[in-house]
């Protein structure tokens, strides 16, 4: 009922950009272009947690990426899911090799593979999912997918991870906090599970997708999870483990991969 709210309220009431208030528009065109404006670039945050993989982001979590990010999250703003799915879309193809921004996915065709690419969202704690109305990672998850089938790189969302234990709110940890706080939350669901014991589900194959990347815990603990599961070689890497596309990362990550 609620989301049929939000969905009502986006067309009845004074709409204004969510990235800096710019009126009668959602996003306008500057705030799109933080998010689609330029090429999806490689993050790192320092220090780096163990067994983080490769990750791609679109923008710096800051002023207006971080605004409508927040708004998209926290406010139900669903109509933003459409930028920030596109944005998503062109960190994954950064991830695996497809040039492009993604504003503009021209660039090389889709990679020579038979299966498609596996959006893993990374799973928020249902009593957050309950309360905000949405699974705000999955919806943009999904609207990242549709993108990267639009270009023709075959993509779909599989939602494999679930949280096994309950943990803190991570607001105000620090990065050794929030590695402990989330060592061994995460697991492979039931439906990962049978994938694995088929032979279905390819590492190489799987972009663990998340909205932000802050210290790399949460990432980090979602590979250890995919990893876990899939049994033998757990090391991630570019070309033979699981990669990690976010939306927006911490600014000092950015600055940190300049040199």
């Amino acid at each position: 009922m609620r989301n049929v709210w939000q969905e009502l309220s986006g067309l009845l009431l004074p709409v204004a950009c969510a990235g800096c208030g710019r009126p009668r528009t959602e996003l306008c065109a500057a705030c799109r272009a933080v998010l689609l404006g330029r090429p999806a670039r490689r993050v790192r945050p320092s220090p780096t947690p163990p067994g983080l993989p490769a990750v791609y982001a679109a923008a710096p979590y800051e002023n207006a990426a971080r605004a409508v990010l927040l708004a998209h999250k926290e406010r139900g703003a669903l109509g933003l899911a459409g930028a920030l799915g596109r944005a998503l879309a062109g960190c994954v193809r950064a991830g695996t090799g497809r040039l492009g921004t993604a504003a503009d996915p021209a660039g090389a065709g889709p990679p020579r593979a038979a299966a498609p690419l596996l959006l893993v969202p990374v799973p928020s704690a249902r009593s957050a999912t309950a309360a905000r109305g949405h699974d705000p990672v999955r919806r943009i998850a999904v609207t990242a997918a549709r993108e990267l089938q639009r270009a023709g790189l075959p993509a779909r969302v599989l939602p494999l991870l679930r949280q096994r234990r309950a943990v803190a709110d991570q607001a105000g940890l620090g990065a050794r906090q929030r590695r402990a706080n989330l060592a061994g939350a995460l697991e492979l669901t039931a439906a990962g599970e049978r994938l694995l014991r088929r032979g279905l589900l390819r590492h190489d194959r799987v972009i663990l997708v998340d909205d932000l990347l802050t210290t790399g815990s949460t990432l980090a603990e979602a590979a250890r999870a995919v990893g876990e599961g899939r049994g033998g070689d757990r090391e991630p890497s570019v070309h033979g483990g699981c990669r990690a596309a976010v939306v927006a990362a911490s600014p000092s990550a950015f600055e940190i991969n300049r040199n």
